[in-house]
């Protein structure tokens, strides 16, 4: 599940080891089950059990007891054996998006945010420098990143030094769509299949809501759009619990929102148009109708595939059209 943004919280401690700074799993399900108490469990009331909170938050029952400590310390519950909720978690309780992201995952982030917000076109250049410099890593760390993401001939490193974006064909573009299908598509089956006290709805209901919070300003905030488009597809993906999966829509939203970087004419009407595709199978989700949900993202897997190969045929037309 995606995780909020709040405040730094880098000179909180974790109750296993003052002395030592908290492992990410711990951060990751401490924001996961403020989350679940924000949103679902009432002032008064009593945390669940410890096996609920650990499927709720993907995590083990030895990790959420330690979490449960943190929010003892944080005077959140009143103990650690009644487990009463005696206030309403704030801002300060969480941790910050940031901490929760390994080295790879802060080089990628920077990557992919080049290619979304600087119109980076085919050719263009960067540098291992440059990317460990805003990750806040190592340039082995970097360069280890770049290799591995090099063999889906997405980029390629010059024989001078330095690397480069590549552009990719149509031949590329409908086997990667393919593979979208399949993927999406179970993880649309397996949704349905989940009970409705399963915590993935609380996921799905705060997508909702993000999607209809941008809804009434997307034609002056469209630029937001692809953010939250690759939430709902990592939220998606991430239902199969399948690392393999996960890889794979990295590339994904990578070329699908790279190459929509070179016409930027239809932008906002694209983003509108799929920002309503989302909210659509969002809502038959939500009431677990599978036929409508398939049939919902099999033409919104559809709208994707077409403006991917408009968008290759246009650069190939126009190189140069901004």
């Amino acid at each position: 599940m995606a995780i909020y943004s709040y405040k730094s919280a880098l000179s909180r401690q974790a109750p296993l080891n003052p002395m030592s700074k908290p492992p990410t799993l711990y951060k990751r399900t401490t924001n996961l089950l403020l989350t679940l108490i924000a949103e679902k469990i009432a002032v008064g009331d009593v945390l669940p059990s410890e096996q609920f909170l650990a499927t709720a938050c993907h995590s083990s029952r030895t990790v959420v007891r330690n979490v449960i400590a943190y929010l003892h310390t944080r005077q959140i519950i009143n103990g650690l054996a009644q487990r009463e909720i005696v206030r309403a978690p704030i801002a300060e309780d969480y941790f910050d998006v940031a901490e929760l992201q390994s080295g790879s995952q802060r080089i990628q982030h920077v990557m992919m945010e080049r290619v979304f917000q600087s119109d980076m076109q085919p050719g263009a250049e960067f540098s291992e420098v440059e990317l460990a410099r805003e990750a806040g890593t190592s340039t082995v760390s970097v360069r280890e990143f770049l290799i591995g993401f090099s063999r889906f001939g997405l980029i390629e490193k010059k024989p001078q030094g330095g690397w480069r974006l590549c552009a990719f064909d149509l031949s590329f573009a409908k086997e990667l769509a393919d593979m979208r299908q399949m993927f999406e598509i179970t993880a649309i089956e397996h949704c349905c299949s989940l009970g409705p006290s399963d915590p993935v709805y609380l996921e799905l209901h705060r997508l909702i809501a993000k999607h209809e919070k941008l809804e009434p300003k997307i034609k002056t905030r469209y630029g937001e759009f692809p953010t939250l488009d690759r939430e709902f597809h990592t939220f998606l993906i991430g239902l199969l619990n399948n690392r393999f999966a996960q890889d794979f829509y990295d590339i994904v939203s990578f070329v699908f929102h790279y190459h929509y970087q070179w016409d930027k004419r239809e932008e906002m009407e694209r983003n509108n148009f799929a920002l309503q595709e989302h909210l659509a199978i969002l809502r038959a989700l939500a009431t677990r109708n599978l036929d409508q949900a398939l049939h919902l993202m099999r033409n919104h897997l559809d709208s994707a595939r077409a403006s991917l190969m408009k968008s290759i045929s246009t650069r190939k037309q126009h190189p140069v059209l901004r």
